[in-house]
């Protein structure tokens, strides 16, 4: 018993189209022809078709299965290279299902990295599109750092003077500030430092042009003079007293 072109494709449940791509690239051996030119496609065909349509479900590419012919463990490879693979891309949507639930709750937002939600309410916009650019220039570590640092200080007033700060703020107050924020990221007096330093010029430079975009001059002034308080020595306790 033989079968037409059309009658293989509707067995194996794929299309003439892709029958005739397996031909063409080599997959699928062409069948014997009757006199009339038609093609008289045989149950070996049909075995093979079936065997394609298999592995490409299991996420085997085209290509490989090309390349795979009878040889077990040249098979066995291929299958832990796919299962190596779908484990990542489960991992992946497994953490987008968790992020997908953190933002079904009330109240979630989504212009907040993952994981900052919890501290997304004490946030102001500009505070929001700052760390959404961080989250693409920094580490998750140095994220989570950033996360823990404002869990601890919610809506604190150090936060508050920072984010009313006028552009027209006066010396003092601008060093008083910057005095104030430099433990918070001095990782000699501070649980969890706030010390994001790019990798890169190019991180460098987005950094700059962020903070440049969503924070005024005075602000920015305070943030200079706050890393400066960092790099300094931490002075050692007299002697005696504890630190």
């Amino acid at each position: 018993m033989s079968w037409s072109t059309r009658e293989i494709a509707e067995l194996s449940g794929i299309t003439v189209k892709t029958v005739r791509y397996y031909h063409e690239i080599g997959l699928l051996e062409e069948p014997d022809r009757k006199s009339n030119g038609y093609k008289q496609y045989e149950v070996r065909h049909l075995v093979r078709l079936l065997q394609i349509k298999r592995l490409t479900g299991l996420g085997v590419g085209l290509t490989q299965i090309a390349a795979m012919g009878t040889d077990l463990d040249g098979q066995a490879s291929v299958f832990r290279v796919i299962d190596t693979e779908l484990e990542a891309t489960i991992e992946r949507l497994q953490g987008i299902r968790r992020e997908l639930a953190v933002l079904s709750q009330p109240g979630a937002v989504p212009d907040v990295p993952p994981g900052f939600n919890g501290v997304a309410e004490q946030l102001r916009d500009n505070d929001r599109a700052l760390l959404m650019i961080y989250s693409q220039l920094f580490s998750d570590e140095s994220m989570e750092t950033v996360r823990q640092t404002l869990e601890a200080h919610p809506n604190d007033a150090l936060d508050e003077a920072f984010r009313d700060l006028p552009e027209d703020a006066d010396e003092v107050t601008r060093q008083a500030l910057a005095e104030q924020l430099a433990p918070l990221m001095n990782p000699a007096t501070a649980a969890n430092p706030v010390t994001l330093e790019p990798q890169t010029e190019a991180a460098r430079a987005t950094a700059g042009q962020a903070l440049q975009a969503l924070y005024n001059s005075a602000q920015l002034d305070v943030l200079r003079r706050a890393h400066q308080i960092t790099r300094l020595p931490v002075p050692e306790a007299p002697s005696g007293e504890s630190r």
